[in-house]
């Protein structure tokens, strides 16, 4: 599902989140006017229609690097792997991961990683919340429409991350509480003479 009533020229900053996944991978681009959030787009890659998981890579390559080329992100926002059971499973999913980083990386766009509870935190308030809570927050707080929305909740866990990149990139830098004369130089030239 894409918003055509902007032109990606349009945003103060485009961030792009992605849900790692080696049978479906979501991703969701959020763009920034002001200091607001809007979305532009999100969606899924389908992975189960290629039997190889050399072929999925591949797949999950072209796509994020197209989506990078679409739509010119100046972030990308992805997913941590959580730690599961089935190392094989596991090694599928970082190697999935790798793959999206690495098509970002092609064209110059940094990477920061969020582990799904502090995900779930930015967007709910609940490290602890389902992805259908998730999705009901993000609805709200990003204006989506029901029939924007798609049945995979990878999707809107993409979408996820881009706003919890949002947030904690508009965080105000806490201060040491330590000055220097460099910094005081800075805020006060004209004390200085």
């Amino acid at each position: 599902m894409t918003d055509t009533s902007h032109n990606i020229s349009d945003w103060d900053k485009v961030i792009i989140g992605v849900d790692p996944g080696t049978n479906v991978m979501g991703y969701g681009i959020l763009g920034i006017k002001g200091n607001k959030p809007h979305m532009i787009a999100m969606g899924v890659i389908e992975l189960n229609k290629f039997e190889s998981h050399y072929m999925r890579l591949k797949r999950i390559y072209d796509r994020i690097l197209s989506l990078v080329e679409q739509f010119l992100p100046d972030e990308m926002a992805i997913e941590a792997p959580f730690f599961g059971k089935n190392v094989q499973s596991m090694l599928k999913l970082g190697r999935a991961q790798g793959v999206a980083m690495a098509a970002a990386l092609a064209r110059e766009v940094p990477i920061t990683e969020y582990e799904p509870r502090k995900i779930k935190m930015a967007i709910t308030g609940s490290g602890a919340a389902s992805k259908e809570q998730v999705r009901e927050m993000l609805k709200r707080i990003l204006s989506i429409r029901d029939e924007n929305l798609l049945p995979q909740l990878d999707s809107t866990d993409a979408l996820g991350a881009a706003l919890c990149h949002f947030y904690e990139s508009t965080k105000p830098i806490p201060s040491s509480g330590k000055s220097s004369w460099k910094d005081f130089i800075a805020k006060h030239p004209e004390r200085v003479k």
